[in-house]
């Protein structure tokens, strides 16, 4: 689904796509997924680009796993965390930090 967004997209595995989603946007995204159709969202460049992503995924156990990558600074973390609010801020500020650095100039 094409979309018209800035910085990046969230996509969901149900489908659902949302241009330069604000931390409450996020936050929606992830308490909307469930198992099995809509297990994770991804968080990317808009278009083609894939030089760095965030994914995160419900755990069957319960909570989430974020995965953070970005292939031109070489990093690549996991966490594991249980509470929405927290992960939307931190994906946000993490977000934040990318499109600063990308952009400037």
């Amino acid at each position: 689904m094409m979309v018209d967004a800035q910085y990046y997209v969230a996509e969901s595995e149900g489908g659902d796509v949302v241009a330069d989603p604000s931390e409450d946007a996020l936050y929606m995204r992830i308490s909307d997924l469930v198992f099995p159709d809509n297990s994770f969202v991804t968080i990317q460049p808009p278009g083609e680009r894939d030089d760095w992503h965030v994914v995160v995924a419900l755990l069957e156990e319960g909570g989430y796993e974020v995965e953070y990558r970005h292939k031109g600074r070489g990093e690549h973390r996991v966490v594991n965390e249980t509470e929405i609010s927290d992960i939307a801020h931190e994906v946000i500020i993490w977000l934040g930090d990318v499109v600063r650095r990308t952009h400037k100039g």
